[in-house]
């Protein structure tokens, strides 16, 4: 098997996740006593956060790319961005380690053509539903991308900030995120992209009346098939 290099903290609340299923999907597929190789950096998600709020992606890769590196040297044969967020800067992480990237919204766009969905809401950080990197790369493949209206957005990150990567989760919450859903839903949404590793945390299949693309699963699922290819 290849060893996966895993860059998390962002927050660990997802990465420990992250581990999990990696290590459950090596479980199921090869049997036994199995379990994934991985090097894992996890980094101190405070000052991630905020050169994110500074809008200081540079020195963000910069950081990054040094614990990729790191994993490189570690054996790692390629990465694993355990954040939705970050992935604003893979090109420089990737360029940083000298290994490839999984890109999380790949695996993504397959599970939404391969369900026959073509147009898809997108929940996330602010940074991911306003910026183009993770939007761009969907439409690429054919996906129509709708993101919530400004007040929906910043419920959504709000919650994500100040609750989820805390391990916060609360039903007030999970109500508010359903009538978010269900607002995407009633302008075209025929499924629902969970793009941040922590909403996974809040909600699942029953809270919404479309399909729901649950990126941390897909990511990892991604990440088995190709240590084992």
């Amino acid at each position: 098997m290849k060893t996966i290099g895993v860059l998390g903290g962002m927050s660990w609340e997802s990465t420990a996740h992250y581990y999990r299923v990696l290590n459950e999907g090596v479980r199921d597929r090869v049997g036994g006593l199995h379990s994934a190789p991985i090097v894992l950096h996890s980094v101190d998600f405070a000052p991630i956060a905020e050169l994110q709020t500074a809008d200081d992606w540079e020195t963000a890769a910069n950081i990054l790319g040094g614990a990729a590196r790191g994993l490189a040297s570690a054996g790692a044969e390629f990465l694993v961005i355990a954040t939705n967020t970050m992935h604003i800067v893979a090109p420089q992480i990737g360029a940083a380690a000298g290994i490839p990237v999984l890109h999380i919204a790949d695996p993504t766009a397959d599970a939404a053509l391969a369900a026959g969905i073509g147009a898809v809401g997108l929940l996330g950080t602010r940074f991911t539903m306003e910026k183009g990197f993770y939007r761009e790369r969907l439409e690429e493949r054919g996906l129509t991308v709708l993101v919530p209206g400004d007040a929906d957005r910043d419920t959504v990150h709000r919650i994500i900030y100040d609750e989820l990567v805390l391990g916060v989760v609360s039903e007030a919450s999970r109500e508010l995120y359903r009538g978010v859903m269900r607002r995407m839903v009633e302008r075209g949404a025929e499924g629902i992209i969970l793009g941040c590793t922590e909403i996974t945390m809040l909600v699942g299949a029953a809270d919404a009346s479309v399909p729901l693309l649950d990126t941390t699963e897909l990511h990892a699922a991604a990440a088995v098939e190709r240590l084992l290819s």
